[in-house]
């Protein structure tokens, strides 16, 4: 009896350490994880839920902020991208990496292309009106990336 009660005793008291400890991270979907965060890489953030060893990976723009549990300090990671409309495609971001994109909802697909072989635009002005192009379809889409 006195072994399984000092056997609880001990479950109770890892519990209680992690749930002191545990890290919370805030999403931009309003979502918050109690977790423990292992590393904060460039564009990806690493982290385990309470009581596994599998590592998750979520990129950094689906993320606002993380509190540190052990010292209670906050890290803002993104601002979140409010898109309302076509007017708003300045505030779209093109992502190239994908990890970055790991956590965000898929939405439409958009695409663009530079003009065909007979142009009166440099590759530049062609690459810019493209890039442009995009960004105003993903911003009728509603989508900030």
């Amino acid at each position: 009896m006195k072994k399984i009660f000092l056997g609880v005793l001990s479950v109770l008291m890892m519990s209680l350490s992690f749930a002191q400890t545990a890290d919370k991270m805030f999403k931009h979907s309003g979502e918050t994880l109690d977790v423990k965060i292992i590393k904060v890489g460039e564009s990806t953030i690493i982290y385990k839920f309470p009581g596994e060893d599998a590592e998750q990976t979520i990129g950094k723009f689906a993320v606002a902020k993380i509190t540190y549990g052990g010292s209670n300090r906050s890290e803002a990671i993104t601002d979140k991208i409010v898109v309302s409309g076509k007017s708003d495609w300045e505030s779209v971001q093109i992502l190239t990496d994908p990890a970055s994109v790991i956590g965000l909802k898929k939405g439409a697909e958009v695409k663009g292309k530079t003009s065909g072989f007979i142009s009166y635009n440099s590759a530049g002005s062609a690459d810019k009106k493209a890039t442009k192009r995009i960004k105003e379809d993903a911003a009728e889409e509603g989508a900030p990336f």
